[in-house]
């Protein structure tokens, strides 16, 4: 822990004065407390809302499933976030999606599947003291079965409209706004460790400088 922190305090170094004081103001925000988790979603436009989403409301880690479909970002949608936020990718598989959930579940997440069609309880009711894993699918098909099986609880938002439900880009915003707003309210430790908060960092810091790899490489040799 301490040679890593070191060799953020060295990295840091080569950055903006003015992008070091954004990361140290970003950094005590980001949680992994709330994690999302993407089953099959395709649309560029929609995959990069979500990422944005996360991003702004400080949620660290994104899951993506790809079964039959390739996540792709746009990166005029996404304004770059993507770079900020560690991203999981399940891919290598026969059901990714059942790899994903039970990686989930061995790290400690409760998996709540979103959708309007189940009876449990709605996005403002739900019980946040547990790791919360989201989950969401696309807007043509939903969940798939086995998400559903295999899913911890239900989420609905609630609506009062004739169509059954929103945009998934809209749908991931509206409850991270909620969750991340009550799970900030509660006396729980929702915030990285402090070695997760050096760690996020540093692939932070990586991902502004050009020669980052070259630079760690002259930091441990220097230590030996």
């Amino acid at each position: 822990m301490l040679m890593r922190q070191e060799l953020l305090e060295f990295l840091l170094g080569f950055i903006s004065e003015n992008r070091c004081e954004k990361f140290a103001n970003i950094i005590p925000h980001r949680t992994r407390h709330i994690t999302v988790a993407l089953e099959n979603i395709f649309q560029p436009h929609n995959a990069s809302a979500v990422l944005r989403s996360c991003d702004c409301f400080g949620v660290q880690d994104v899951h993506i499933i790809e079964n039959s479909n390739t996540y792709e970002v746009n990166p005029d949608v996404a304004l770059g976030s993507s770079k900020w936020l560690n991203l999981h990718h399940y891919n290598a598989a026969e059901n990714n999606t059942f790899e994903c959930i039970q990686h989930l579940k061995a790290s400690g997440y409760r998996v709540i599947a979103t959708t309007p069609h189940q009876h449990d309880v709605t996005i403002d009711e739900l019980d946040l003291t547990q790791k919360t894993a989201l989950l969401f699918g696309t807007e043509m098909d939903g969940l798939s079965n086995l998400a559903m099986e295999h899913a911890d609880g239900f989420v609905k938002i609630p609506m009062f409209g004739f169509t059954e439900s929103f945009n998934i880009s809209v749908s991931a915003a509206l409850c991270l706004y909620e969750v991340t707003k009550r799970m900030r309210q509660l006396n729980i430790d929702w915030p990285l460790s402090e070695e997760e908060k050096v760690e996020v960092q540093i692939a932070w810091v990586k991902q502004t400088l050009k020669r980052a790899e070259l630079l760690e490489k002259r930091f441990y040799a220097a230590k030996q």
